[in-house]
């Protein structure tokens, strides 16, 4: 399986200390040229970043295509941008995005689609992750600087109590 994934996710990953499971779940992980220097060049002082340095397996690339849509029409920045054209680009089964945005056009432009709790939540469902060990992450979440709506973690311990 492929992903392509944006910064926040990557970052919420790097925080709570659950990056292994991009690894653990996907054969390849890319992360958009834009976005890997978003996070390791403009980012060098937030947290999550050395973690992020550290990953020798992120495949690191740069769209070969320009958008057919205008961004800044549609108010994405050029991470997000990136992410999208590369999820069609290389055939992805997972868009790793967070932003509100960003998850409305790639869920129009038919990608599949999760984000960082979508991420917890499936490593639950497989065995990658125990049931407390999915609560503290989203509880680690919830006291860094990743914004998580309480509405969604409402929305994430409920899908753990079906299973």
């Amino acid at each position: 399986m492929k992903a392509v994934i944006n910064s926040s996710p990557l970052i919420a990953l790097a925080i709570i200390g659950h990056l292994e499971l991009l690894r653990s779940r996907f054969d390849q992980v890319i992360v958009p040229t834009s976005v890997y220097a978003e996070i390791t060049e403009q980012g060098i002082q937030r947290p999550g970043v050395y973690q992020v340095k550290q990953i020798d397996w992120l495949s690191i690339r740069t769209p070969s295509s320009t958008p057919s849509w205008s961004p800044q029409l549609l108010g994405l920045d050029p991470g997000e941008q990136d992410v999208l054209l590369l999820a069609q680009e290389f055939n992805i089964d997972w868009v790793i995005i967070d932003e509100r945005l960003g998850r409305r056009i790639a869920a129009a432009m038919n990608l599949p689609l999760k984000g960082t709790l979508g991420i917890l939540l499936a490593a639950y469902q497989t065995g990658l992750l125990a049931k407390a060990d999915a609560l503290h992450a989203v509880d680690l979440l919830a006291v860094s600087a990743i914004r998580v709506s309480p509405r969604l973690v409402s929305w994430f311990q409920a899908q753990l109590e079906l299973k």
